[in-house]
């Protein structure tokens, strides 16, 4: 067979972090251990049943057998902005300030090569989520990277930033509840960053991936809760996490009106929207009982008291996530981010995903999804004492 030669872009593009992950656990099933698998985030909850019901309805309407309108129905535009109202009291104008997206993951790719030439310049968390770098890397674009210490509670120092990096910076990624730290961010730092948005003409992406998971009574702050950060940014949301809909791959770009458009111009050339089907579910999910969300975060919440817990009584004391599905652990002294994780995948056959993945500043982390039920995390943590590296 002959082999062709790829476009420089594609050779250029970092190696997808996640895909490598997903072989090695599908490896050690197929060689017969019976693993535990904590390193991705795909949540394992089932979708509410009103919404796959919602769905199993709308498949039978022949209206939605024939192509979708581009830029998506009105009326999930519409859900959306009363979801925003409701959840977050923030105005949006379902026409101009919405866009529609195959999943946040392709949002925040395109957002990059809507706004960025080559040689333009991206503000990016470290550690933070690798497909902020995918969308970089196809607008041959140029990346600074804004770490994420635990001293300043996983949120960039803004001051740290070269000020010549501010001039440059286009375009700036955030992203709370963070993956892969599970920090929160709260107004105060919304409102800097809008300030700082607005003295350097940086566009602000937030990634609100996590909005849903915030924990011990407290709700998750949108980046457009703060004053004129629609003027300044947009916010992209995805259904994967709140509804457990990461197969249904829906979500959306809320915000500033010109983001908006170039989004939706580029998605022009690539898409013909979501089937009609799975907007009319999108809509119901966001319009109807949120009970089942509640649930769900009440599900995440006793499994982090029962991992946090058990950690402890193997003698290794965290700070419990305040956000997010995540706990970014510490690793044991002597070890690095890649070797503790393949030690707990070839001995103990628990796979986590090494903090180095997410950036340079991960090293010395990894990331554990609380995405299997409180006894298979207790006996994850049973196995790791087994190591005796604690």
């Amino acid at each position: 067979m002959k082999e062709y030669k790829s476009s420089r872009i594609l050779d250029n593009l970092p190696e997808q972090f996640f895909a490598s992950l997903v072989k090695k656990a599908q490896q050690k099933q197929a060689e017969g251990y019976d693993v535990i698998n904590l390193g991705q985030g795909s949540p394992d909850l089932p979708t509410p049943e009103h919404i796959v019901e919602a769905m199993q309805e709308a498949v039978a309407n022949p209206a939605y057998h024939r192509y979708s309108p581009f830029k998506g129905f009105p009326f999930l535009k519409e859900a959306i902005a009363t979801y925003y109202k409701r959840e977050f009291n923030v105005e949006i104008d379902p026409a101009t300030e919405v866009a529609i997206l195959y999943g946040a993951k392709t949002g925040l790719v395109e957002v990059s090569q809507c706004m960025l030439n080559a040689e333009d310049l991206a503000l990016v968390p470290d550690p933070g989520y690798p497909d902020y770098l995918s969308g970089i890397h196809l607008a041959q674009a140029e990346v600074s990277k804004m770490p994420l210490r635990k001293e300043n509670a996983f949120l960039p120092n803004y001051r740290e930033i070269a000020g010549e990096d501010l001039d440059r910076a286009k375009l700036m990624f955030l992203n709370y509840p963070n993956n892969p730290t599970a920090s929160v961010a709260n107004k105060a730092f919304f409102d800097e960053t809008v300030k700082l948005a607005n003295d350097h003409d940086i566009c602000v992406v937030h990634d609100f991936a996590y909005s849903a998971l915030h924990f011990d009574g407290k709700k998750a702050q949108s980046f457009l809760e703060s004053e004129g950060a629609k003027d300044i940014g947009i916010e992209i949301y995805t259904m994967s996490k709140t509804y457990n809909m990461a197969g249904w791959r829906v979500g959306f770009a809320l915000g500033n009106q010109s983001v908006i458009k170039k989004i939706e111009t580029l998605q022009d050339h690539l898409y013909v929207s979501l089937f009609g089907a799975v907007q009319e579910a999108a809509a119901k999910a966001l319009l109807q009982d949120q009970e089942p969300v509640k649930e769900m975060l009440h599900i995440y919440e006793k499994r982090r008291e029962a991992f946090v817990q058990a950690l402890e009584k193997i003698g290794y004391s965290i700070d419990p996530p305040a956000g997010s599905f995540f706990v970014w652990m510490p690793v044991p002294e002597g070890y690095t981010s890649t070797s503790f994780s393949e030690l707990l995948l070839e001995e103990a056959h628990v796979v986590v995903a090494p903090g180095n993945g997410f950036g340079e500043y991960g090293e010395g982390y990894v990331r554990i999804g609380l995405l299997d039920n409180e006894e298979r995390l207790i006996e994850a943590v049973d196995r790791i004492k087994k190591l005796n590296v604690f």
